[in-house]
């Protein structure tokens, strides 16, 4: 019974950002729990790899070069899954910048916010139509970050973005809930991954670990059984609107 709760033989899921490492991560454990796994990204070849990776394990996969910036290619992709309806739909894009306060410019602003904020949005909206009133319900989990609240330094521009992915998240767990569609967010912790490897010097890293009761940065694996748990419409069937901390008891500490 309790390996049932977890298990998503059946289901159907879209990974936004499945080229990248948690991506990646989150595509395979979806596809161990039984899942067909779409993955989105820009880099067709290491999606094509995530899905070799995902079928030379026994698990089902496809890949679709998306530009998660432009609403025309989303829909495109949407279109091309349409026949079987959507149940789980994962936000894990995104991007980093270290630039100062005092020298982001409007472009730098605007993309960071797009790619991290308003892309998530965007596919919330176009997916909607796939997982609606479907016999279980569905599951958006959106990725939100460590650096959404309160702020960090020297990441400015993606904790603000982050922030919106949270305040979005419950909101449309309100919005949402009339079309049996939960939406939660995980919040990960320090993850070392390509966005984040500027950010991450040596003084940054002390730092973090001096702030964090498990002593160590989280590794991919630490977020797969946030992410099954909220998938299943079994284990987390009266959860909707939470933001789930995974960061080592980082959000737990003061001084």
């Amino acid at each position: 019974m309790i390996a049932e709760m977890l298990d998503l033989t059946g289901k159907r899921a879209v990974v936004i950002g499945g080229t990248g490492v948690l991506g990646g991560q989150f595509c395979r454990t979806l596809a161990a729990a039984g899942a067909e796994v779409f993955v989105f990204g820009r880099d067709q070849l290491r999606g094509e790899r995530v899905v070799q990776d995902i079928v030379a394990a026994g698990g089902r996969a496809q890949s679709f070069s998306v530009d998660i910036a432009e609403r025309a290619s989303l829909e495109a992709a949407r279109d091309a899954l349409a026949g079987g309806g959507m149940d789980v739909l994962v936000n894990g894009a995104g991007v980093n910048s270290t630039t100062a306060f005092m020298d982001i410019d409007d472009e730098e602003w605007l993309r960071l916010q797009d790619i991290n904020l308003a892309a998530v949005f965007r596919a919330c909206q176009i997916f909607t139509p796939l997982m609606a009133d479907r016999a279980d319900p569905a599951s958006i989990i959106n990725i939100s970050s460590a650096s959404s609240g309160p702020p960090l330094s020297r990441v400015l521009t993606y904790g603000v973005a982050k922030a919106g992915v949270n305040n979005l998240t419950q909101y449309l767990a309100r919005e949402l809930a009339e079309k049996s569609i939960r939406v939660n967010a995980l919040v990960p912790g320090f993850f070392p991954a390509e966005q984040n490897r500027a950010v991450l010097t040596e003084e940054r890293v002390s730092s973090i670990l001096g702030h964090t009761p498990m002593n160590r940065l989280g590794e991919p694996g630490d977020l797969d059984g946030a992410l099954l748990w909220l998938a299943s419409s079994r284990a987390s069937a009266f959860v909707t609107g939470a933001l789930i901390p995974v960061d080592g008891g980082f959000s737990a500490m003061t001084i």
